[in-house]
């Protein structure tokens, strides 16, 4: 088994980063860009594994779209697949083919796809075997599972004859990345009404217009420098190619770093992040920021702050069971991550020193580049070893790279 011993910084960090650019942008823009035919100039495309992936699946023509461990690569080819015609098997890791897929599949079945589970019902692997249109152009679907099903839908609704009516029904969770999509759609010329108290979003027939587009640097990968600049004894970074005005929600690490000890400075290159005070206790909902719920735990561990964490209902069904992972990782350094209300209410409270401060706590990742990422800026402050590192791939994969720029890393080979 590989692994990255992150020794703590022997000096002040004084650094500019520039960061890898969004995945979620670039996945969102992918697909559009090939619903324009492939017509408009895409730059600064994601070099994660899941934009590549993307990419690569959108200009084959093999019958098998294998799309590793990519959530959101299967949702939104799945919709692109099957809005175009084509005949596609649609398949992933062991880990992808327990993510669910149904809530997608029924919607997609009942515009006019043929769509057939090779093995579990409302799982992958999938069969796509052409479109043939309903008649239908409203649909009724949940808000709260995942936003990638409803982006997915959005995104093929101009190519609708009657284009199509989006009703959400309970809690809308992660609106930025709705938003995102919707803001990303009208880049492209794509009209729409967004009525959010009726929670209904409605798009016309009309074409892409094929247009260029700069994708901006990921807030998520964002999201663990706050974290090592709140952690670190001494700490100035800026990073590079963020806006203030964000389509992101991760955009949000700046007012939630705010509690922790990290005051953001807005410049015309990016954010400067320098150290503050940090409150002894902090509550946040993460229902429109999920992906930041794993740094966010592990800073306030670390930091001894105590956390209320809500809206994390979807951690469970990610790469890995993400509330199991933290509860099982956050004890190798004497903090616990409990379960206050059923699914729902959260604290991480530090609980005592966890391993000896001599040894070094060997993080489990799960196959989860989330986990890597999140635990990485335990180094700060002391010795921690980073089980399987590569997994970073996924979504940042210069990150080892840009670490070790402030900090010494040491490769090893555990038994």
């Amino acid at each position: 088994m590989n692994a990255i011993l992150v020794h703590p910084p022997q000096q002040p960090i004084r650094a500019e980063i520039r960061l890898a650019s969004s995945k979620s942008e670039s996945n969102r823009a992918l697909i559009i860009n090939a619903l324009t035919h492939f017509k408009s100039v895409l730059t600064n495309v994601s070099e994660a594994r899941d934009s590549q992936t993307m990419q690569r699946l959108l200009l084959s023509e093999e019958p098998v779209a294998d799309v590793i461990d990519a959530g959101t690569t299967m949702r939104f080819l799945t919709a692109y697949f099957a809005i175009t015609g084509q005949t596609k098997t649609m398949t992933g890791t062991a880990r992808m083919c327990e993510r669910p897929i149904g809530l997608l599949v029924d919607a997609l079945r009942t515009l006019g796809a043929t769509i057939n589970y090779q093995k579990n019902e409302g799982y992958p692997p999938l069969s796509l075997e052409g479109f043939k249109y309903s008649g239908v152009n409203q649909l009724r679907i949940r808000g709260d599972v995942s936003s990638q099903y409803i982006s997915a839908l959005l995104m093929i609704a101009p190519l609708l004859p009657e284009g199509l009516t989006i009703a959400l029904e309970g809690e809308i969770g992660s609106r930025p990345y709705i938003e995102m999509t919707l803001h990303q759609m009208a880049c492209f010329g794509i009209e729409y009404r967004a009525d959010w108290p009726a929670k209904t979003i409605t798009i016309a027939a009309q074409e892409y217009q094929p247009k260029p587009y700069a994708i901006e640097s990921d807030w998520s990968g964002a999201s663990y420098w706050y974290s090592l600049v709140a952690l670190a004894e001494d700490a100035e970074v800026e990073l590079l190619g963020l806006k203030e005005e964000s389509l992101q929600g991760d955009s949000a690490i700046v007012q939630i770093m705010e509690h922790l000890g990290v005051q953001s400075t807005f410049t015309e290159r990016g954010v400067l992040l320098q150290k503050t005070t940090a409150a002894p206790a902090l509550g946040w909902d993460f229902t429109h920021c999920p992906d930041l719920a794993q740094t966010v735990a592990v800073c306030c561990a670390m930091k001894n702050i105590h956390l209320t964490l809500t809206g994390v209902e979807s951690l469970k069904i990610k790469e890995t069971d993400r509330i199991f992972a933290l509860q099982q990782e956050l004890r190798k350094l004497g903090a616990e991550l409990l379960e206050v209300e059923p699914n729902t209410t959260y604290e991480v409270k530090r609980l005592d020193a966890g391993e000896p401060s001599g040894t070094k706590p060997s993080i489990h990742t799960y196959d989860d580049h989330r986990m890597a990422l999140a635990f990485a800026p335990v180094g700060m402050l002391r010795p921690v070893l980073i089980e399987e590192p590569g997994v970073v791939v996924k979504s940042y994969p210069s990150f080892w790279e840009h670490l070790g720029r402030i900090t010494d890393l040491e490769e090893l080979e555990l038994s």
